[in-house]
């Protein structure tokens, strides 16, 4: 389990404070973030398939926590979104969280959900995340 920050108890995406979140847990491999995430019947937008907003808050999250985890403090700046499939509930995807480029304070992050079962992108992001000094 990746180390919360104490005042992140209840994020709705990696709280585990939070009785209606997510509970996703991310980790760092080979310098990109992972979590594993299954949709449930409480994520679902319409005809069982999991609400847009969920994929994105799942995949700004996966972006975010990859800074989080190399002690990096920031913000999502900006954030394109591309949806290439629906995500019916029940079906398990993986994030990812890759570092595309650091400049002075903005961050190019890229994130992606791929289903476990057919290896396809659901959907990917491209965000810039500004950093916080300390």
């Amino acid at each position: 389990m990746s180390q919360l920050r104490s005042d992140a108890n209840h994020c709705f995406v990696c709280g585990p404070g939070n009785p209606i979140g997510l509970k996703l847990d991310f980790r760092l491999e080979d310098d990109i973030c992972h979590s594993e995430f299954t949709p449930g019947a409480d994520h679902c937008g319409y005809d069982s398939v999991t609400h847009g907003g969920i994929v994105f808050s799942a995949l700004d999250d996966v972006m975010a926590n990859w800074l989080f985890l190399k002690g990096f403090k920031a913000f999502t700046a900006k954030c394109d979104i591309r949806y290439r499939d629906a995500l019916p509930i029940g079906t398990k995807v993986r994030l990812e969280g890759h570092c595309m480029k650091q400049k002075a304070r903005l961050t190019q992050m890229k994130g992606l959900m791929i289903r476990n079962d057919t290896n396809e992108v659901v959907a990917e992001t491209e965000a810039a995340f500004m950093m916080i000094p300390d």
